[in-house]
């Protein structure tokens, strides 16, 4: 089948759902986001770990929202998916001299500040940070603020310097936690702690960033291996007639380093 078919029956799906079908018909922008965000991150799981077949069928997923939220654009009289299209294959051209222009740009990062440049200048931004949504995830606004503030030149010269700075904050960090008590679980911490915990956190996403390492995904990706660490040093314990979560500290480290060796 044609691609041009198979998109026309997806827009002619979505539209009689949204007719004949009780929840589609009651959904709103906002109460369908919170899927679209959603779908967005099994996209990314489907594509860090590797299968393909969980990302073609994730892929259509998110493709589903994009027809939907389309839809709902055409109700309201402000435009449809033709005009998706037709913008974001305007904006791409226009965003790529060095395709479809006489710029040069042989690099990524050359790419990466023509983009910046092209898409501030579009965007008629009136500030460094201008139109930086706030409701991003934490690691990613971080990144974001971060790239604006370096396209106009105010970053570290390289990631040594990022480096630094994040060893600079660790120590700052062990200095207020000599000066101030541990506070009790579900409890306010300690206001020079936790401005303290914040700068280590957003000196590490500049290293990441210095490195070309998406911070979100990193963490990401280090807590499901975490988990799956944890969930072999549970079953070695088993398997020995233990429970790990009776062990104590030094016998589930034991357990802990078995299954990092394992599963390595």
């Amino acid at each position: 089948m044609a691609l041009g078919e198979t998109l026309l029956e997806l827009q002619q799906l979505t539209e009689r759902l949204r007719r004949e079908c009780p929840w589609d018909r009651e959904q709103t922008a906002r109460t369908i986001v919170p899927h679209t965000v959603e779908e967005a991150y099994e996209v990314a799981d489907a594509a860090l770990s590797d299968d393909r077949a969980k990302l073609l069928d994730e892929l259509g997923d998110l493709l589903f929202q994009v027809y939907f939220l389309a839809l709902l654009l055409q109700e309201e009289g402000v435009g449809d998916l033709e005009q998706v299209a037709a913008r974001v294959h305007e904006k791409l051209v226009r965003r790529h001299p060095h395709v479809f222009g006489v710029v040069d740009a042989r690099t990524a990062g050359r790419v990466r500040e023509n983009w910046d440049r092209i898409k501030a200048g579009e965007e008629g931004r009136k500030g460094i940070f201008h139109d930086v949504p706030g409701g991003l995830p934490a690691l990613i606004y971080a990144r974001k603020i971060q790239r604006r503030a370096a396209a106009i030149g105010f970053e570290y010269p390289d990631a040594a310097g990022a480096l630094a700075d994040l060893e600079d904050e660790l120590r700052e960090l062990r200095e207020a936690l000599d000066d101030a008590e541990v506070p009790a679980a579900e409890t306010e911490p300690d206001a020079h702690v936790f401005e303290e915990v914040g700068d280590v956190l957003f000196a590490t996403v500049n290293v990441a960033r210095r490195l070309n390492v998406d911070p979100e995904l990193a963490l990401r990706s280090m807590s499901d291996r975490f988990v799956g660490r944890v969930e072999r040093a549970e079953r070695l314990a088993a398997a020995e007639g233990k429970s790990f979560g009776e062990l104590g500290l030094d016998e589930q480290d034991e357990y802990f380093d078995r299954a990092k060796e394992l599963l390595r």
